[in-house]
């Protein structure tokens, strides 16, 4: 505990020790709040002896308790006058390299990043001495005597400021005071050490030096250490340069640390350049289920028995796209094939899904093309909150990468038909034995078989103990909770895995037809007792909808309509579109029966449309029997089944003339009714015979 300027501040160890009693936090703790940002951290923990510090009232709360109850309140500890400290930007800047006139190498080259934070810390240190310096010479002016500064505070002084934040001034007085009076002097290049400072003496110039990376990188031709040697030297007489006396120094220049980089991606690959130089962040395993899923595609490791294209028995080996959970590594969803698609992708989340009954945070997968597409973006954010693709090589990204491997050597390396495991393992028992393959070719599984038999491995796998825990992966997973990954509904399942169609599709008296992936569907709305849907018909028949279904069951679909503002929003489900027999020998009795009522239901909707549009004539006097004229009647009715179909809706259509049109459009009574046609003329009365 210090300051920091003006800033209270806490080392990591001040936060972590154990050896005084129960620590403040855990290493866990401190890296989890770093990670997350909920830490300020003033100064990074870099270069040797130089620890981070971490700004106290950024804590959280409840650390900040632990910590005044352990250590005491900061604010009473510092109240004193220990020295603080105001770390100079000028200094930074200067010892950066960034502005003109601010220090450079001899060679043009910047200082390394540890010195600059070390030249700087102790510019600001110096800082305040000499402020304590000038305070003691204006103090003896004042008393107009000759008392000496009293050098032993300053060294006292520049001690404590060692304690608290690290510098490297000398510890020696005598030292520390020429020290001090350089810097006034000289300013902050007073600060940089001589052996920065000194010409370079090296033969290889920085022009030299680039003439060296590029021969090194160089593809067209391809020039080994010995041609590089004597094309440099070559090219070194021909400018005027001194020539190189031996390849050490090639290999001397071209091997430093601040070189190497320049030259290792051409040389051995992009991917073996990140391997090499690229810090490698180290993380945290997730502490609950459904935090974090990976999902990859890779060689399913068992053969299986197939035909060439000329029909000869071969072995084969398939894909497999899987979905795994990081917290307990149970495998909760994949998918078999013979490419990776984007189609095993949405297959093995859904199977994912429905196994843990709840919606991810986060979802990592690999970098394939196929999970770049819109389509595929889209899918992936119903699933969870967060997806995220690994960055280009970086397998080490990918806790699933790992897990393949032990899956292939604990549970798949049993089976005789193993293929082995990924051409880069170096091990015997990690390849397959290929002769006793060909000459048990018959006893191979068949694709049917190898699904069933992955099948089973995988619930081996999750039955068996976890690494980190005496408990089985599957276990593990079903203990867990995550408040974050709450359970889901059906209707979430149809936002997350149904489909839209792209185009309305339009309602005809046949149903509603759609194609999906090249094959047709027709639809129909069902009512209440599972038989279509008559008045849905009368109010929908030539209107257009979309189609949301389930790719994975297209027994039933939703009807939808798209307003000018917002989504889809769904009107009715809909079923597979009736079908009967059409030979009678064939007809169920529930068929006939069905048959019966449709046929029922027909004749009413066609006897409704008739005296709804008679209605209309009446009320505007266009019916051809206010001309004197008759309609013609309704084929396919006989005249007793068109009265008494009538005489059933007649409450519904018949509509008042004159004065009595305008008034109420609801049902009369039967009573009422009787009346009304006992008063109509011989030509309204007519309407009667119209069927």
């Amino acid at each position: 505990m210090q300051r920091f300027g003006h800033t209270i501040v806490v080392t990591v160890e001040d936060l972590t020790r154990s050896d005084d009693g129960e620590p403040v936090m855990t290493m866990n703790n401190y890296r989890n709040l770093v990670r997350r940002k909920q830490l300020n951290i003033l100064r990074p923990g870099k270069g040797l002896g130089c620890c981070a510090l971490i700004e106290y009232p950024s804590l959280p709360e409840r650390f900040r308790h632990k910590f005044e109850a352990k250590h005491g309140n900061p604010e009473e500890l510092l109240s004193d006058n220990k020295p603080m400290i105001t770390i100079n930007a000028t200094a930074r800047r200067f010892f950066a390299g960034l502005e003109e006139g601010s220090f450079r190498l001899p060679n043009g080259e910047r200082l390394p990043a540890e010195k600059i934070e070390e030249y700087t810390l102790n510019a600001s240190v110096l800082d305040v001495l000499v402020e304590k310096v000038q305070e003691q010479r204006i103090g003896r002016n004042r008393l107009k005597n000759s008392t000496r500064i009293i050098w032993e505070n300053i060294l006292a002084t520049a001690e404590q400021m060692r304690n608290d934040f690290h510098h490297t001034l000398p510890e020696n007085a005598a030292r520390l005071k020429d020290k001090l009076r350089a810097y006034e002097r000289e300013g902050f290049a007073s600060l940089v050490s001589k052996k920065f400072c000194n010409a370079n003496k090296s033969k290889i110039t920085p022009e030299g030096g680039r003439l060296l990376v590029a021969l090194r990188r160089s593809r067209i031709p391809v020039y080994t250490l010995r041609q590089i040697f004597e094309e440099y030297n070559r090219r070194a007489e021909q400018k005027g340069w001194k020539t190189l006396e031996s390849m050490n120094s090639v290999t001397a220049y071209l091997d430093r640390p601040d070189i190497a980089p320049k030259w290792w991606a051409a040389v051995y690959g992009e991917l073996a350049a990140r391997q090499k130089f690229d810090r490698k962040q180290q993380t945290v395993m997730p502490a609950l289920r459904d935090a974090l899923w990976y999902g990859d595609g890779t060689k399913l490791n068992l053969y299986y028995k197939g035909r060439d294209k000329s029909g000869r028995l071969v072995k084969k080996t398939a894909m497999v796209y899987e979905v795994i959970d990081a917290y307990s590594e149970m495998l909760l969803g994949y998918c078999i094939g013979e490419v990776e698609n984007a189609e095993m992708q949405r297959r093995a989340f859904r199977m994912a899904v429905e196994t843990a009954g709840h919606k991810p945070f986060e979802i990592v997968t690999d970098n394939q093309g196929g999970q770049k597409t819109d389509k595929s973006k889209e899918f992936m954010s119903r699933i969870c909150r967060i997806s995220r693709n690994t960055a280009p090589h970086t397998p080490q990204a990918k806790t699933i990468e790992s897990l393949f491997g032990r899956f292939q050597r604990e549970v798949l390396h049993a089976d005789w038909r193993f293929t082995g495991q990924n051409i880069t393992a170096t091990s015997r028992d990690s390849r397959p034995n290929l002769e006793f393959v060909e000459a048990n070719a018959d006893g191979l599984y068949t694709f049917e078989e190898l699904c069933r038999a992955y099948a089973d491995y995988r619930e081996r796998w999750n039955d068996m103990r976890h690494p980190d825990s005496k408990m089985s992966r599957r276990e593990m997973y079903l203990r867990s909770e995550n408040p974050e990954a709450p359970a889901l509904s059906r209707y979430d399942y149809m936002e997350m895995f149904w489909r839209e169609t792209e185009r309305p599709s339009e309602f005809t008296s046949s149903g509603i037809t759609i194609q999906v992936e090249g094959q047709r569907y027709t639809y129909e709305v069902f009512d209440a007792a599972g038989l279509p849907d008559m008045e849905f018909r009368r109010k929908n028949t030539t209107r257009k909808f979309f189609v949301r279904y389930d790719p994975d069951d297209m027994t039933r679909v939703w009807l939808c309509t798209k307003p000018a503002v917002g989504g889809l929003r769904m009107v009715v489900p809909a079923g597979p579109y009736a079908t009967v027999h059409r030979a009678i020998q064939e007809q169920s009795s529930e068929e006939q029966i069905f048959l019966r009522a449709m046929l029922e239901a027909n004749k009413q909707e066609r006897i409704l449309r008739q005296m709804e549009g008679y209605r209309l004539e009446l009320e505007h006097g266009v019916a051809p029997e206010q001309h004197g004229l008759r309609t013609p009647r309704l084929q396919g009715l006989s005249r007793r089944d068109q009265e008494r179909l009538y005489d059933t809706r007649a409450v519904h259509t018949l509509t008042p003339t004159g004065t009595e049109a305008a008034e109420s459009c609801e049902p009369i009574s039967i009573g009422q009714t009787e009346k009304q046609i006992s008063n109509m003329t011989f030509d309204e009365a007519s309407f009667y015979n119209r069927f």
